[in-house]
């Protein structure tokens, strides 16, 4: 009959027309891991933080590139120490195949990465250094080189102040190796400069960016002293900003901040921060999943992967390079 295909034709149509029509409960199917794919367990610090919402996405990346199912889970507060032990031996009863874990404490965290190895299953750390020897205690350390980035900000404060002046610097908590190793870098800096003179250096601004704030406002006499304020993460930061804006002191100081979330950075596009730390924590995340599968697919892996940091002003934020870090968090 005239105006109709041929069978072969028409059933060919309508099987294109159906490809074409693909049905979008289909396609998430598709990135899903097969049944059966091994199980990582990533654990961070903790799950509030916008940097760890990064490293998440990292993680995942990593995971579909390699066909495997990630585990994702954490204590809610980065204090809390015992809920991360907790999350680690959790996982080594399921019988996961391997564990990505960023440590709250590099001393606290040594026993069940110890018990994950008697089970045959194993570490990869990021972000914050646990006490061991990587390639014997655990697999490998990805993450940020932390004295280095304090160091950057440590150069960054002695520029931002002419090299003299009055300095604070408000540290994370003790046992979190990354922060104690960025604290140190940028105090390393402040002493090569006879003129600088640290107001604090040994006060603990806590897990949160509400107890950063609350600290703060309960030294705020020195922070209105201050030519020049540090803090050494993300909650720190925010914290610290807080304060000053609820005394109307943003301005006062120059402030560098380490961690380069939304809110921080437009904080530094008005003015309120002279300069962040930026860390690759979607990169952290994505190297250390595929780091883990190589070595359990039995390639040699390197004992440390940097994962990148990059100094943040007001001059360079609108270079590529700076627009291509941010864009990737």
């Amino acid at each position: 009959m005239k105006g109709l295909l041929p069978l072969p034709a028409a059933l060919l149509a309508v099987m294109l027309l159906a490809g074409c029509q693909k049905n979008p409960e289909q396609g998430a199917a598709e990135n899903k891991p097969a049944e059966g794919a091994w199980k990582i367990a990533v654990i961070p610090k903790g799950t509030t933080h916008i940097f760890w919402k990064s490293v998440e996405a990292g993680a995942r990346k990593g995971g579909a590139e390699t066909g495997v199912e990630i585990l994702w889970k954490g204590p809610l507060k980065e204090s809390d120490r015992a809920q991360q032990i907790a999350i680690v031996e959790q996982f080594i009863s399921d019988g996961v195949k391997g564990i990505v874990l960023a440590p709250l404490d590099d001393t606290a965290l040594r026993r069940p990465v110890e018990a994950a190895n008697a089970k045959g299953i194993p570490v990869v750390i990021i972000d914050s250094a646990l006490k061991g020897e990587a390639g014997k205690d655990f697999v490998s350390y990805v993450g940020t080189n932390n004295r280095l980035g304090g160091k950057m900000a440590g150069e960054e404060m002695i520029k931002l102040l002419g090299g003299k002046g009055k300095v604070l610097l408000l540290r994370y908590q003790e046992g979190s190796a990354s922060t104690i190793e960025r604290e140190e870098g940028f105090l390393e800096e402040m002493k090569k400069n006879p003129e600088i003179h640290m107001l604090a250096e040994n006060r603990y601004g806590g897990a949160t960016a509400s107890e950063a704030q609350t600290t703060a406002i309960n030294m705020i006499d020195l922070v209105r002293e201050a030519d020049g304020i540090f803090c050494s993460n993300e909650s720190l930061t925010f914290g610290m900003l807080l304060a000053l804006r609820q005394n109307n002191l943003t301005g006062k100081a120059k402030f560098v901040g380490f961690d380069a979330s939304g809110p921080l950075v437009e904080a530094l596009k008005k003015g309120e921060i002279q300069a962040l730390v930026a860390q690759n924590p979607t990169k952290m995340g994505y190297e250390a999943v595929k780091t883990l599968i190589a070595h359990l697919h039995g390639e040699k892996v390197p004992l440390s992967v940097n994962s990148g940091a990059a100094l943040i002003t007001p001059e360079n934020i609108g270079s590529p390079e700076i627009q291509e870090l941010l864009q990737a968090r």
